[in-house]
């Protein structure tokens, strides 16, 4: 099988064609023909930073971990899907896990579910990542209907999802970005569009929550933006965030009783630990979309699989509004 392979990591590092051997198949597995993947910025800083991060996999290393494909095969003791059906998931990538920039991959099965039949495969493979950290973190903070729930990053890859998985919680739902884009990408999923350059946080909370604060504040931007979320939420809130990888003065959430919780959605994988939550939130997430109550974003730019170093520089480069895909 063809795949995209990096030899060497960094800034400057090249994906190259590489045959590999397709993966055969084992118990609790299935081998799936890739149609598409999505990057992430967990995959930018595996390649960036290469060995500098523990959960990089070893040279020459096949990255990508989202994607959405057609089964192959079915291992042993795989049960509910059948060889034929189009699946979705985040499953390789990292570690020791073979990754979705190939023909062919290797999946546990309780990291898939069945693809929402109303998506492209495209579209399908924007979904797993963003859309299991946006669910987990909702879902830890116990939102409910009447809240009032801002999404930092609202425009972004999480965030989109987040408001619209809020909304359907029956939160009202305010979101921060920069720009007339991104104000209007946050502004069509029906959430109150807050433009962090523009208004202060005094200002927005007071306008959107009486002065109180928010009682869920989901930060999809995470590390030193936390201080923000802080200074936004009410007494006793809960604060999520996907990047925790800072020191940082805990005193504004102390004083304001705050939960904060850190969503790392790669333990799983990583660990080999309570996989089969993963595949059960895809299961719900594919209801959520085909209900029509969810939709991916994804970047007006389509490249293919021998794209993967501009589609990586794309996302890089800040410009793209939405998932950047490749379609293998």
């Amino acid at each position: 099988m063809k795949t995209m392979t990096l030899n060497t990591y960094g800034a400057d590092a090249v994906f190259e064609v590489v045959e590999l051997e397709r993966p055969a198949v084992k118990a609790g597995h299935v081998v799936l023909r890739v149609y598409a993947t999505s990057i992430n910025t967990v995959d930018t800083m595996i390649k960036n930073m290469g060995m500098d991060l523990p959960l990089s996999p070893a040279l020459p290393a096949v990255l990508g971990m989202d994607f959405a494909g057609v089964i192959e095969e079915i291992g042993e003791g795989v049960t509910g899907f059948a060889v034929g059906d189009e699946i979705y998931g985040c499953a390789g990538g990292l570690a020791d896990l073979q990754g979705a920039l190939a023909e062919y991959m290797l999946a546990d099965a309780q990291l898939i579910a069945h693809k929402p039949k109303s998506l492209s495969m495209r579209e399908a493979a924007a979904m797993p990542l963003v859309g299991i950290t946006a669910y987990e973190g909702l879902t830890r903070a116990g939102v409910r209907a009447g809240q009032k729930v801002l999404v930092q990053g609202g425009a972004g890859g999480v965030g989109h999802l987040a408001i619209q998985i809020a909304k359907n919680l029956g939160a009202e739902v305010s979101a921060t970005g920069s720009g007339d884009a991104q104000m209007d990408v946050i502004k069509g999923y029906g959430a109150t569009p807050i433009d962090f350059m523009k208004e202060k946080i005094a200002d927005y909370v007071a306008a959107q929550t009486g002065g109180a604060g928010f009682d869920m504040i989901f930060d999809a931007v995470g590390g030193a933006n936390m201080t923000n979320s802080f200074e936004a939420a009410a007494l006793n809130a809960q604060v999520v965030s996907t990047v925790g990888l800072l020191e940082i003065d805990l005193s504004p959430a102390h004083f304001k009783g705050l939960s904060l919780h850190i969503v790392f959605m790669l333990l799983p994988m990583l660990y080999n630990v309570n996989r089969q939550v993963h595949g059960d939130i895809l299961a719900k997430l594919a209801e959520l979309v085909d209900a029509g109550v969810v939709k991916p974003l994804l970047d007006e730019q389509r490249f293919g699989f021998e794209e993967v170093g501009a589609a990586y520089a794309r996302l890089g480069s800040g410009q793209a509004i939405g998932k950047v895909v490749v379609e293998v």
